[in-house]
């Protein structure tokens, strides 16, 4: 293996009492921030950026649900007014950073805008265009575009879904029909909130009694009045997370006209029935008419990394400004100053970065894809989906735990999170169902593991004081080394499965499969942490300011270091890592978080976050227990007897303070803090 230099970083203070806090952008901030957008901010984050920075774009959680979804309908509209909608709906760049941005501040205006902007609008834009088809109220929102694919009884397995377009080609009409209760559209935003409507619904073309597959059709759903003749719609129970319209939808002999088929390579009707397509597979039809679900799903794990973003964002700033008992008498110490508590924050954000990271390269591979390409660049968005926003739950869960108690409270913005992030895990296909399909492509597909970059990426930073300068071949403190291991997973874990599939009885493809699967997933694991980790070290490699590669570096490193050791077993029975480095797994991890502690503000500084937008959530403010109390004091409904008086609340601070400071004096501790640092 090729060795690297060291590099030797300024060495980094161990956490105080009183954390360093930028006040404005430093060199390495501002760097971080440019890597972490990339070279087309301005022109992709910044419109989105600028949209969720106005407090009208936040979601109330004090309001009544109807109000909620109501307000949502109406930001939907603000975004169509704000934005080219035409250029939105075909630029996958754009509908992520929507997606990234807009999803914390009111995650059902993301699940409304998704629908509309990429299921709905970019599918006609994909297909066939028809003059009998116009666009303008669509693009004006005179009518909200939905999609309804999946039936309460067809879900991961929709393309055997019941739904039937009969063609008729006398009158040159299509009877949409659905036959039986399991036929029913389960779960489109079609409820009478948001004006009137309309759908692309995925049926079973029927010609002259034949099934040709799978096609989208569209639907006038509703208007003012409600639901259109033909159309039923029962709204279903509310899900966790912000409220949507979802409802159950059916149609009784629904008479469309020609120009509702969409059409394109994957099949065309002719006016006398005659039906041609480049396709002679139901399936593969099906899978172009809802070709738009790839880009869906980068957006649901846009919108996990946006929601993650946010969550440890509000903890950091959090565990810097809120004080407990210190280990003396009088002592007054932040939550940060903790290793219990810093550490798992700063696993966080190094996990972040990575799916941050992981998220951008997959998103370029998927618009730079070429036919030849398709189908890994298709894998590749499968995996990150799946590895991203199974992540992004972890880490919200541990910043709610680290925010205690007040991370309960939904004003604080983070319950939202982690009832939005169950939505992304399951839409645009189920995470389990695709990493299955992605599993057993690798197993067939790839004999050897993932391309590890070697040459060209500096080392970490710990090989500093060596008389040679050079990190040691195979060290775990080489990062090439380290993406070598995690390659290494992926070849064991796709060997076991091989060798398991190869002593399963013929015949059976169920036990076969059941056989392989456990390490066919545990493969996609690792090749999601060894890609997430490889893009992490390609931002390494950007890296202009010294102080903020290494920072990245150690961000890698811990990083790796984790997953590793999460696989050191494997790796020692295989050889790959001796005992003496698994041993190793405990102690270099610590150094990477202790040389880490001091810059958790610098880290999340450089996600960018507007002040307007983290000020609705009163938890991130220095002044937290001035900001809650004057949101009790204006809440449209709270927990207090009629007729009782409201709760005095004192006038905060006048000057404003910095983010992430740390105030002279807070609160006094509350039951249960101690000085081990609990909440």
């Amino acid at each position: 293996m090729t060795t690297h230099p060291a590099v030797d970083p300024q060495p980094l203070a161990p956490p105080t009492d009183t954390p360093p806090v930028p006040t404005a952008p430093s060199a390495t901030t501002t760097e971080l921030t440019r890597l972490f957008y990339g070279p087309d901010r301005d022109r992709v984050h910044r419109p989105w950026r600028t949209l969720a920075a106005d407090p009208d774009m936040q979601r109330r959680t004090d309001a009544a649900i109807p109000d909620q979804l109501a307000d949502s309908y109406r930001r939907l509209r603000r975004v169509g007014a704000a934005t080219d909608p035409t250029a939105v709906a075909t630029d996958p760049y754009h509908l992520t950073a929507l997606h990234e941005w807009l999803a914390p501040a009111d995650g059902a205006l993301a699940v409304l805008a998704g629908i509309h902007y990429n299921l709905f609008l970019g599918s006609l834009h994909d297909h066939d265009q028809h003059p009998d088809r116009p666009l303008d109220d669509f693009l004006r929102m005179r009518r909200v575009g939905t999609f309804l694919c999946t039936e309460l009884a067809h879900g991961n397995d929709a393309a055997a879904l019941e739904t039937v377009a009969a063609y008729d080609p006398a009158p040159r009409t299509f009877t949409l029909h659905t036959p039986h209760p399991g036929a029913r559209k389960f779960m489109p935003n079609t409820g009478s909130v948001g004006g009137a409507k309309s759908g692309l619904v995925a049926a079973r073309l029927l010609v002259e009694g034949r099934d040709q597959g799978v096609f989208l059709f569209l639907v006038p759903l509703t208007d003012a009045a409600g639901p259109l003749p033909g159309v039923t719609v029962q709204p279903l129970p509310l899900r966790p997370g912000s409220p949507v319209d979802h409802c159950l939808t059916s149609f009784d002999s629904v008479v469309l006209p020609h120009s509702a088929l969409l059409t394109g390579e994957h099949g065309r009707l002719a006016d006398d029935a005659a039906f041609t397509s480049a396709f002679g597979s139901r399936r593969k039809r099906f899978l172009a008419a809802i070709g738009r679900v790839g880009v869906g799903k980068l957006c649901m794990a846009a919108s996990a990394v946006g929601g993650a973003r946010t969550a440890l964002a509000t903890a950091v700033r959090y565990a810097h400004h809120r004080r407990v008992t210190g280990a003396r008498p009088g002592d007054r110490t932040p939550l940060w100053a903790y290793r219990t508590h810093h550490g798992p924050l700063l696993e966080g954000l190094a996990t972040l970065y990575a799916m941050t990271a992981l998220h951008r390269a997959t998103l370029t591979r998927w618009v730079d894809r070429t036919p030849a390409d398709a189908d890994a660049a298709e894998r590749q968005v499968a995996i990150a989906k799946g590895w991203i926003t199974w992540r992004a739950r972890d880490l919200m869960i541990e910043s709610r735990e680290r925010c205690g108690a007040q991370g309960l409270l939904p004003v604080n913005g983070l319950v939202a999170l982690l009832g939005d992030v169950e939505g992304a895990i399951t839409a645009e296909g189920d995470n389990l169902a695709l990493w299955a399909k992605a599993g057993a492509e690798l197993l067939l597909a790839e004999p050897s593991a993932p391309a590890t970059p070697v040459d060209g990426h500096p080392a970490s930073p710990d090989g500093a004081g060596r008389p040679d300068g050079e990190v040691p071949v195979g060290s775990l403190t080489d990062p090439a080394a380290r993406q070598a291991l995690l390659a290494s997973v992926v070849r064991l874990h796709l060997a076991r499965a091989r060798a398991r599939l190869r002593t399963s009885p013929a015949g059976d493809r169920l036990r076969r499969w059941n056989a392989v699967a456990p390490d066919a997933l545990a493969a996609v694991t690792a090749r999601a942490e060894h890609d997430a980790a490889a893009a992490l070290l390609d931002w390494v490699a950007a890296a202009e300011a010294p102080r903020a590669r290494d920072l990245l570096l150690d961000l890698h490193r811990l990083f790796t270091l984790r997953r590793i050791g999460q696989h050191s077993a494997l790796l020692v029975a295989s050889g790959e890592l001796t005992a003496d480095q698994a041993a190793d797994l405990v102690a270099l991890p610590e150094q990477s978080i202790d040389r880490l502690a001091d810059h958790g503000p610098t880290l999340v500084a450089a996600f960018d976050l507007p002040e307007s937008f983290l000020a609705h959530r009163p938890i991130t403010s220095a002044h937290y227990p001035h900001r809650l109390l004057a949101h009790i004091r204006g809440m449209t409904t709270a927990w207090r007897p009629t007729g009782s008086p409201d709760t005095a609340v004192p006038a905060p601070p006048t000057a404003p303070s910095p983010p992430l400071a740390v105030p002279e004096a807070t609160t006094a501790a509350g039951a249960g803090e101690h000085s081990g640092g609990t909440r």
